[in-house]
């Protein structure tokens, strides 16, 4: 069974974490052996997230298990995070272990952060990207797409791109099928209300 960390810290993205997180659940639900979803944070004190919601981390660094696929929301907390020792650490050790390093949004600054993007196609929130080829001139980092893929890393744009992202990795897994299925379930099927001149 894959085991799948979604790290949280104070001022979290909301969307950047849940969206991702019922993608893979409902993945869970739907094949009881296939993954499991989890929180994990410095501490498993109650953190509260960007827009307010406050959340309670399932494991602390100390006892998780370890992952096979570690994503990494953003966030208005993020930057305190790129000099958070402890993260950083938690991150690298982490990144050397699993199959897949994600992120959504302004995650992708840990990931410069800890090194880990040098040299690495990436993207993150659409008016961000300008401000993220300013942390590492090796990255490239690509403006108006949903995510990208380099290796083992897959990095998304902002807040509900993380969603796409998190059905596509359900597809490279088990099938395109499958994550389709898990699409329907969720009914995502974006239709947004203001998408015509008027």
């Amino acid at each position: 069974m894959m085991k799948i960390g979604i790290l949280l810290f104070e001022g979290v993205e909301e969307l950047d974490a849940i969206g991702p997180y019922e993608v893979f659940a409902w993945a869970g639900v739907k094949r009881e052996d296939f993954v499991t979803v989890f929180t994990v944070a410095q501490t498993t004190e109650p953190l509260r997230c960007n827009k307010g919601l406050r959340v309670l981390p399932d494991y602390s660094f100390e006892t998780a298990p370890d992952l096979d696929v570690l994503l990494i929301p953003g966030g208005s907390g993020i930057m305190k995070q790129t000099s958070n020792e402890a993260i950083l650490a938690y991150v690298r050790e982490q990144a050397g272990r699993c199959a897949w390093v994600t992120s959504v949004c302004t995650g992708t600054w840990l990931l410069a952060a800890t090194g880990l993007a040098a040299g690495k196609r990436v993207t993150t929130y659409w008016g961000l990207t300008g401000e993220l080829r300013k942390l590492d001139s090796s990255m490239k980092v690509l403006d108006d797409v949903r995510f990208v893929r380099d290796g083992n890393m897959v990095t998304s744009a902002g807040v509900s791109a993380g969603i796409d992202m998190a059905l596509w990795l359900i597809g490279e897994w088990a099938d395109p099928a499958f994550a389709r299925s898990v699409q329907k379930g969720i009914e995502y099927f974006p239709a947004p209300p203001y998408t015509a001149l008027v």
